[in-house]
């Protein structure tokens, strides 16, 4: 009995490091960058004010479109390499 319970507690400590990778689906944890775009746009503008609002915004917009173009290459990645595999 005690032998097999030492195995499963074998077999779990080594899966437990695989199946930690299937946690992160989907984005990986997102750093969180506000502190910088506050700094960068109170440079510019009062906090609160319009352009102040419009800047946080704009930043906001680029990450986003920087993401996505991210995942568009990741995409474009995956199906080139889908689509033209190479055998040696």
């Amino acid at each position: 009995m005690r032998c097999k319970a030492a195995l499963a507690l074998t077999a779990l400590l080594l899966l437990a490091p695989l199946l930690a990778g299937c946690l992160e689906r989907g984005q990986p944890t997102m750093v969180d960058s506000s502190g910088d775009d506050d700094a960068f746009c109170r440079a510019g503008a009062a906090v609160g004010s319009p352009e102040y609002v419009a800047c946080r915004k704009d930043r906001d917009v680029q990450r986003a479109n920087a993401n996505a173009r991210t995942d568009r290459r990741q995409r474009n990645l995956g199906e080139y390499m889908l689509n033209n595999p190479t055998r040696p």
